[in-house]
């Protein structure tokens, strides 16, 4: 073969990094006599081996048969080698360079030229069902051909080229330049590359500007403030398969959910003396805890899992862990949807985690982002230097108050993207539900924008069509997959059926926050007790519009910063009324129908708003009132799980009944919690005023003997001792809905809860 077989320009369209699909000039090529060596008809010639070597001084290949050695010769610039063996051709050959007078051996990545992406699965992905697309895209070890390496992957379509760089390449995007293939997706697979290895995408938009960008799919970033992602495997023994049967045949509706949410970042520090040897940096944490530490995700299973599960919760919810750049966003700003935050340790490690959880029988529950994303440099904005997760047009695209991008659900591949995201971490770590962010936001096109602003939909409204095709197929395709898991939506207005099916026009969400429900309880405690009979609404409105969706009562960190204070900070009156405050309100949310979620440090009646920065101020346990609320919130859970009735029926209104809703000059309310799938009930007695009342008649269904199962100013509570001491013996009573009833002791700012012996 001779030298003219290719021209200066394919040499150098490969040299100046302008060729998508280098494979077709680099690695081995079989020869035939067209190619001017040969007799004319066409029979083989031998081959030859191709490769650009940047700051290489000489190559050979070796052969992988003969174990010889052939010198490259140069051809047209001094890196690009060129070498023709005889015989047939045989990608198994090495490649022997000498740089900087030392010489080193290795295989050439264009000599593997088969895809492990198939044409279906681009296809699928093209038209956003390929619900495994994490399996291809991003960076995957595998073996091709018997030799171990890493396939990477990646989503670019409007790229002129790409590269993968690394330390393995000393960052320099003309070693491993990547090839297009069909629906705007690149690949290469680099042999003998192993797990832990950094890597970026080197990519070059059509007029030549280069962005580096860490991987929409990969599995692991590094700890903040470097960006790279890191190869990784995601293999792991888990021990759940008990767990996991159990819930595939349960219904979480008719279960009790009682939800702690957790920062990790902040629910406790440790100090540097136990700074583990990974790397894993020391944070600044105030004046509490100088010079402290995250814990990793390993040391919070041996610490957190103990106290949730002292406390009964039967759920933990961890704000965000996908990757993200900034501490103080909590993790709602994502920038690795597909890797756990490396602040915590590595993917196992959380693995670890979860599986522990489930272990001492706790689910995990995720805070999933799919409403917006941030501008990082490094991120998915601009990412193939045009607007390809993002919409391009501000009005659609831009969050201006939180700086934030608003991904495309239009496009196809995006919501492939978000999808399969989704379902990845029920696959890969097992966990057991999503909340899913700032719902709203998704679904309203004028959300938090000005007339103006914003693009009606092509009916003029301001629904956001695109979002809720995504929601639904999102929330149809999770219940297929994993039945028993939980979706849960954090949405705040009178969308309605968002906890409805797909199939009768709902978003398709099993659970649904009740912000409403919320928001009037915390502007009802917040009022002096003497002013509540005028705001008795307040506590009984939100069983006008309880069983028109699926609700969880949430008490979130959302109610706990930005100047609002915490509940404590909440409530009305000295020291001891607000704790009364507290106990009340905790014990209303527990008998109320809904399943549960309180923000860590609640449980303990922390006196400042919660700053992401420090630790839970774990030193008021210390202190007498503290350690009673927590024992309090404790007992709450245990009664809420032993008892039917407080959650087999939380949705519809043969589970709940008033007693009396319109007592406001007492500030009391009372009703009935019943069980679904037998004959008891529960009867909650609440008096929302510091002043006892007694001898207040509540009816009952039943004559009997009445139990006071928790009473909220039991002095092991904190309380006055003020209860009906154990419980009270019905009697007749001449009214039109109650032939029975008890005469009760009511406490100061208390709840008491009795069950009918049977």
């Amino acid at each position: 073969m001779s030298t003219a077989s290719l021209s200066p320009d394919q040499v150098y369209s490969v040299v100046e990094n302008r060729h998508n699909n280098p494979f077709e000039v680099l690695g081995s090529h079989a020869l035939t006599s067209a190619d001017g060596n040969g007799n004319g008809n066409g029979g083989s010639s031998g081959w030859v081996v191709r490769a650009y070597l940047p700051e290489a001084e000489a190559a050979w290949v070796i052969h992988p048969q003969e174990r010889q050695e052939y010198p490259m010769q140069s051809l047209h610039h001094p890196h690009f080698f060129e070498c023709e063996l005889p015989g047939a051709e045989d990608r198994n050959y090495r490649i022997k360079v000498k740089e900087n007078g030392h010489e080193r051996v290795m295989r050439d990545p264009y000599a593997f030229k088969s895809p492990l992406l198939t044409d279906f699965d681009i296809h699928l992905f093209n038209e956003g069902n390929h619900h495994l697309i994490y399996e291809k895209m991003g960076a995957h070890p595998v073996e091709v051909d018997g030799v171990s390496g890493v396939y990477f992957a990646v989503w670019a379509p409007n790229a002129r080229n790409i590269s993968i760089v690394g330390n393995f390449n000393s960052w320099d995007g003309r070693r491993h330049q990547m090839r297009r293939l069909n629906g705007g997706v690149w690949d290469l697979f680099i042999p003998e590359l192993s797990v832990g290895e950094l890597y970026k995408y080197e990519i070059k938009n059509a007029e030549g500007h280069l962005y580096l960008k860490s991987d929409p799919y990969g599995f692991q970033q590094q700890v903040r403030p470097d960006t790279a992602s890191v190869v990784a495997d995601l293999s792991y023994d888990w021990g759940d398969q008990d767990w996991l049967e159990q819930r595939r045949n349960a219904d979480p509706q008719e279960q009790p959910i009682s939800v702690y949410e957790v920062h990790l970042g902040s629910w406790i520090h440790d100090g540097l003396e136990n700074r583990p040897a990974d790397g894993n940096e020391p944070v600044a944490v105030g004046d509490q805890k100088p010079g402290a530490r995250f814990l990793t995700y390993r040391e919070l299973a041996d610490r957190l899992i103990p106290y949730v599960q002292e406390m009964g919760y039967t759920h933990i919810e961890v704000l965000p862990v996908a990757e993200h750049p900034y501490d103080g966003s909590w993790g709602y700003q994502v920038a690795g949807h597909f890797a756990p935050t490396s602040r915590f340790g590595s993917p196992q490690d959380f693995m670890y985690f979860v599986d522990q959880c489930h272990a001492h029988g706790i689910g995990v529950l995720v805070d999933w982002v799919p409403g917006h994303f941030p501008k990082d440099s490094h991120g998915l904005a601009y990412f193939d230097g045009s607007h390809l997760y993002e919409h391009a047009d501000p009005r659609k695209g831009e969050h201006k108050e939180w700086g934030t991008l608003v991904f495309n659900y239009g496009r196809h591949e995006v919501k492939n993207f978000l999808i399969s995201n989704a379902l990845f971490w029920f696959d890969k770590y097992h966990i057991d539900g999503i909340r899913v962010d700032a719902v709203a936001s998704m679904l309203y096109l004028d959300y938090d924008r000005k007339d103006g602003e914003w693009v009606p939909n092509q009916y003029g409204g301001n629904e956001n069509l695109e979002v809720v095709e995504f929601l639904q197929q999102l929330n149809f395709l999770l219940f297929g997959y994993y039945p028993g898991v939980l979706s849960i939506a954090e949405e705040s207005t009178a969308w309605p059926n968002v906890s409805r099916p797909t199939y009768v026009g709902g978003l398709g969400f099993n659970l649904k926050w009740n912000m409403g429900w919320m928001h009037d309880m915390l502007h009802y405690f917040h009022e002096d007790p003497i002013h509540r009979r005028y705001h008795h609404n307040n506590v009984t409105f939100s069983l006008w519009y309880a069983f028109t969706e699926n609700f969880m009562l949430a008490l979130s960190h959302d109610e706990v910063v930005h100047g609002k204070g915490h509940l404590y900070q909440k409530m009305p009156g000295d020291e001891w009324q607000k704790f009364a405050n507290l106990r009340s309100l905790f014990a209303y949310m527990f008998t109320h129908p809904g399943k549960k979620t309180l923000f860590m440090g609640m449980e303990f009646g922390q006196t400042t708003e919660w700053n992401a920065w420090l630790d839970l101020n774990w030193g008021l346990l210390e202190q007498k009132p503290h350690h009673q609320l927590k024992h309090l919130v404790a007992n709450l859970n245990t009664l809420y799980k032993q008892e039917p009735a407080l959650y087999t029926d939380d949705f519809s209104d043969s589970g709940f009944e008033w007693i009396e809703c319109n007592d406001a000059d007492n500030s009391v309310v009372t009703f009935i919690r019943r069980d679904k799938n037998s004959d008891q009930f529960i009867v909650t007695v609440c008096n929302f005023t510091p002043q006892p009342l007694y001898d207040y008649w509540v009816g009952v269904p039943q004559s009997g003997y009445y139990r006071e199962l928790l009473n909220t100013d039991e002095s092991q509570f904190g309380g006055s001792n003020i209860t009906n001491e154990g419980g009270q013996q019905s009697h007749q009573w001449d009214h039109p809905r109650w032939p029975h009833a008890l005469a009760l002791t009511l406490p100061p700012l208390g709840v008491a809860i009795f069950k009918l012996d049977q």
